[in-house]
């Protein structure tokens, strides 16, 4: 059960952003097996002036934050950045200069589904 933030500079349309959740989604379908039904993403625009980044990164710099259940191997963890990046470069000219990603693995005991505790 994945959890994605997505952000990216305003402006772009209904269809690009849609790419960008599809895109996001089938690399984790590929790189750590979870199932297509298993889709939990948002994206925020932010407007560009807010959008602080080196120069070097153009107006479709992407930061991803993913949040899952810990015990992906770090094997998995590179699969999972080499799809993203090859999934956003494929399908909108994303540069991987442009996309930077972060992965959070709180313990189990920090996750509530349904009102249960998670556990070990």
């Amino acid at each position: 059960m994945p959890l994605v933030k997505i952000e990216i500079i305003k402006g772009k349309s209904l269809e690009y952003k849609k790419t960008v959740l599809d895109a996001v989604h089938v690399a984790l379908e590929n790189a750590i097996q979870i199932e297509n039904w298993d889709r939990f993403q948002r994206l925020y625009e932010i407007e560009d002036d807010l959008f602080e980044r080196s120069e070097s990164k153009t107006d479709k710099f992407t930061m991803i934050e993913i949040t899952m259940f810990p015990g992906r191997t770090k094997e998995q963890k590179s699969k999972l950045y080499k799809e993203i990046v090859k999934e956003l470069n494929e399908r909108l000219g994303i540069e991987p200069t442009d996309i930077f990603i972060v992965i959070n693995e709180p313990a189990n005991e920090n996750w509530g589904l349904a009102g249960i505790q998670r556990e070990g």
